[in-house]
């Protein structure tokens, strides 16, 4: 009977408690969340309240939650249309920059407005890729990523999507068709790491493989002569100040992609065309994040930090805590309706569509993943009609991600039904 005494005490106590602290309670002691990190930040925007802090102001690596960041840097820079090019006219010639747009040609979400402007252009036409001389990967990208999809090269003019994919038999754009050598002993369609060769497996993917190519100046220049039928020359001028500015797309198409399908791309070409909104000479978009966090973010150093748009680095690093001010930075400046329409919903779409939470749907929010990674950060509608923001972030995990994507979704249900 004694030693029954501290277990009926624990129920007893759970019992009476509120959600909150059963829910910390399970943080701190439950066996499924003793071999990892976890940080829970819960907040009600009504009451101005956090109903939960666990690990709240740890830092944990993003991964894909990054992306909520540079949503926001669009959101306080580009308005309601993309930029697509800049150009002068210079006698018979006309001469255009990239602005880091990545629609142009892209195969999933194509902006035409470049093309139909080229076209019909009477000057020779000249590209410059003088704007950007950065690197074409982010700050602690892994490098044998290279051949991946999601790790297409930055680049001040994306073109395709700066991809070429390869699907039933096809390969788009086409001038790599006679690049493929065909293999026996490989799995997967690789790419030579400094050169646009690539090797295919005699039987290919029946679902098709997007694979990054080698992007340069040359390589632009090629794909848009073969889609305008007229030439496309290559000069490195630097970009003068009297440029005029084409505009494309509307912004929230680029959003919308970039947070629902998680497209890394997107997300990191955001922050070479808020410098191109502000007619920077270089395109510099490591330098636009440290703009945004050192004159609006303010975010301690030992609390945040921020090393690419798309979250493939892990060295980003931020707290449960900071991801929720985000969210609140985010509805402050975003319709709901807006913002809930931009971001994936939990069993429903993007990735967040293998989320299984049955009922109308609840949750809408950026998830985050790699090896060891799986964070969830948004907003949630409860039971009771509240609006609560959270960040839910696991690091250090050696199981597999699905595992901790179900127990996120658990968490959150329970969070749903009791508050």
């Amino acid at each position: 009977m004694k030693q029954l005494l501290p277990f009926l005490a624990l129920s007893l106590f759970l019992t009476n408690c509120s959600p909150a602290r059963r829910i910390i309670s399970d943080l701190r002691t439950a066996p499924a969340y003793a071999s990892q990190q976890t940080g829970v930040s819960l907040f009600d925007p009504e009451t101005g309240k956090y109903l939960i802090q666990h690990n709240a102001d740890r830092p944990f690596v993003p991964a894909s939650n990054t992306k909520l960041f540079s949503f926001y840097a669009g959101l306080l820079t580009l308005p309601d249309s993309l930029p697509a090019l800049r150009y002068v006219i210079r006698n018979d010639s006309l001469i255009f920059w990239g602005t880091g747009n990545p629609l142009l040609l892209h195969p999933d979400l194509p902006d035409t407005t470049a093309l139909a402007f080229l076209r019909n252009r009477p000057e020779t036409l000249f590209f410059s890729p003088a704007n950007y001389a950065g690197p074409r990967f982010g700050a602690g990208w892994s490098w044998d990523d290279y051949s991946d999809d999601y790790s297409p090269e930055l680049s001040p003019l994306p073109i395709y999507g700066n991809i070429v994919r390869f699907e039933k038999g096809h390969v788009s754009p086409r001038r790599f068709a006679d690049s493929v050598t065909i293999s026996q002993a490989i799995k997967g369609i690789r790419r030579n790491e400094f050169s646009n060769q690539f090797t295919a497996p005699a039987k290919p993917d029946a679902d098709g493989q997007d694979v990054p190519f080698r992007w340069s100046a040359e390589v632009v220049a090629q794909l848009l002569t073969d889609t305008l039928h007229r030439s496309v020359g290559v000069v490195r001028l630097p970009m003068p100040a009297n440029t005029r500015l084409l505009r494309g797309t509307p912004t929230d198409s680029l959003y919308k992609r970039m947070l629902v399908v998680s497209d890394n791309l997107f997300a990191e070409q955001v922050h070479f065309m808020t410098a191109a909104e502000r007619a920077s000479a270089q395109l510099d978009p490591a330098g636009e994040r440290k703009r945004l966090m050192d004159l609006v973010l303010h975010y301690p150093a030992m609390s945040a930090k921020w090393a690419d748009g798309s979250g493939l680095s892990r060295y980003n690093l931020f707290t449960p805590n900071i991801l929720v001010d985000l969210l609140k930075k985010l509805a402050d400046r975003v319709p709901q309706k807006r913002l809930f329409a931009l971001l994936p919903v939990a069993g429903r779409s993007g990735t967040l569509r293998s989320i299984n939470l049955p009922g109308p749907p609840y949750i809408f929010a950026k998830s985050g993943s790699m090896s060891g990674v799986y964070n969830l950060s948004g907003y949630m509608l409860t039971k009771k009609g509240k609006v609560l923001y959270f960040s839910v972030m696991n690091n250090n995990f050696t199981g597999p991600v699905s595992t901790a994507r179900k127990q996120t979704g658990e968490l959150l249900k329970q969070i749903h039904e009791q508050f």
